[in-house]
């Protein structure tokens, strides 16, 4: 906050009592901070850093994320190491699709947002409160969206009152969707969807969910271009995430070797995975 202190206090909106939603505090004190406030100068789509592919399953004991790691500007590879899937607190999981900058903005501004509501309230906020929470982020960016920096984020998270997993998908104006079993964005969400469709089982364990995961990153990445795929000479692996009763964990740089590993051995003669 880039309000000046007074006689060494804060200022008085930061001592008076109010509402538990942090995003809200912000737009009423210092509105010029969200990202869907700034105002853009009238000209063509700005170019800026891509992210794509995310992919979202579920299975027995909760949710798993997976990205890939590339971010594209056009035609060129901007980044291959970007991560795209963060703890939005310690019972989901949000993975980024679109403008890279302003996704990872509105990331953070998120887990501020669930963090300070679990202060004021004493409690976490539902999993659909959460979700509603980011479509709502999502409409402030709108303006942005417009001008071509547009953020299509995925979310997924543990639910406590139902004890399942649960995923929800999103639009560029806030529409919030509840996913069943599985769902992708980005631009090699097509093909990812397609490998989920068929690898996809009610009772995986969550080992062979990794698996999936993989496959589907594999074959997005095998048909889109803005979509890397398992990096084994610098040793870039997916990013993987999991949620579920006992709060998020993201596989180590070994595990993923070895899933990633497994996928390759599979597809080594006939890489396009038929069986």
């Amino acid at each position: 906050m880039s309000r000046t202190l007074s006689h060494g206090r804060l200022p008085e909106a930061f001592t008076t009592a109010g509402g538990a939603s942090f995003t809200q505090f912000l737009g009423q004190h210092e509105p010029e901070l969200l990202p869907g406030r700034r105002s853009l100068p009238g000209t063509p789509a700005i170019e800026a850093p891509h992210g794509t592919t995310i992919v979202s399953l579920a299975w027995p004991e909760g949710v798993l994320m997976a990205g890939d790691r590339r971010a594209t500007m056009g035609n060129v590879i901007a980044n291959r190491d970007v991560d795209k899937v963060f703890a939005a607190d310690d019972l989901s999981l949000v993975g980024i699709a679109g403008t890279a900058g302003v996704a990872i903005e509105m990331v953070r501004l998120f887990q501020v947002e669930l963090e300070h509501y679990e202060k004021i309230e004493g409690t976490h906020m539902s999993l659909e409160g959460k979700a509603n929470r980011l479509a709502a982020m999502l409409r402030g960016n709108l303006g942005l969206a417009m001008q071509g920096l547009a953020v299509v984020p995925a979310f997924g998270g543990y639910d406590p009152d139902t004890g399942t997993g649960r995923i929800f998908s999103y639009d560029v104006t806030g529409g919030c969707y509840e996913e069943h079993r599985h769902h992708s964005v980005g631009s090699g969400a097509a093909f990812a969807r397609g490998a989920l469709k068929k690898l996809w089982r009610p009772d995986m364990g969550r080992d062979e969910a990794v698996r999936v995961a993989v496959e589907a990153l594999y074959d997005a990445a095998d048909d889109d271009s803005a979509t890397g795929g398992p990096d084994v000479h610098r040793r870039i692996w997916p990013t993987v995430g999991v949620v579920g009763a006992d709060g998020v964990t993201f596989l180590d740089e070994a595990a993923l070797e070895d899933a990633v590993a497994t996928v390759l051995e599979t597809r080594r003669g006939n890489p396009g995975g038929a069986r």
